[in-house]
């Protein structure tokens, strides 16, 4: 039976798919940040691979086709910067300070905790594309020689965390304004932050989808440059 559903072009997207809806539910039941569907459905598969003892390889084959999406679903997250493109107008010399401060607080926290924790440099360099999208930072981290599968793991945690904590955050240092909200979140925690963004508001949503290009960019030159520190 496993094998056979194995074998399924699609089996991959189906699990994928079901341990999300499971997150889904118990997010809306329980209303927890804890409960985050993606931090859930991870979970999920992971143990449902363990328990039946399926190859990774195997999910893949399937649950690949769901990455066709994050094409043309990255696109669409220009469809709210422009409604809100009127705002951005009349504060762009705000976002981008916002933005290259959100970039820059980003890496200089990476150096010290590298300093702190006494890190090579390979470790180094692996985590200074943290915080910006996966692609972006797949090659930024193999391109500076890190480790770009503990790169990649290190982006989904930090957007996760950014998902469950934005809100929260907000509201303990009383950030109020809609356009700070959605800069710092994108420029913090990429796509994943986003979604919470766009949760919270069509102008959070639009400046944090903004804040993933910029951040990606400036992250580039920055890291380059941080690189050398260590």
């Amino acid at each position: 039976m496993t094998n056979m559903l194995c074998e399924s072009a699609f089996f991959g997207v189906v699990i994928s798919l079901l341990a999300y809806e499971l997150g889904m539910l118990l997010k809306k039941k329980f209303g927890f940040p804890i409960f985050n569907p993606l931090l859930i459905s991870i979970a999920v598969v992971i143990v449902f691979l363990a328990v039946f003892d399926i190859d990774y390889q195997n999910y893949n084959d399937g649950a690949k086709y769901l990455s066709y999406l994050l094409t043309p679903a990255t696109v669409c997250l220009a469809i709210p910067l422009y409604e809100q493109m009127e705002a951005l107008k009349k504060n762009i010399k705000a976002i981008l300070a916002g933005i290259l401060s959100g970039v820059l607080t980003s890496l200089t926290v990476v150096l010290a905790l590298a300093l702190i924790f006494n890190l090579n440099h390979k470790m180094y360099v692996t985590l200074l594309p943290k915080s910006i999208t996966t692609a972006i930072g797949m090659g930024v981290s193999e391109e500076l020689g890190g480790a770009v599968t503990i790169t990649v793991a290190v982006i989904i945690i930090t957007g996760v965390l950014g998902n469950m904590l934005a809100e929260t955050l907000c509201k303990l240092f009383h950030i109020d304004e809609p356009i700070a909200k959605g800069i710092s979140i994108g420029s913090a925690s990429h796509a994943i932050g986003t979604a919470k963004a766009m949760e919270m508001g069509d102008v959070e949503g639009a400046m944090s989808s903004l804040s993933i290009a910029v951040a990606g960019i400036l992250t580039v030159v920055g890291a380059s440059i941080y690189a050398m520190f260590i």
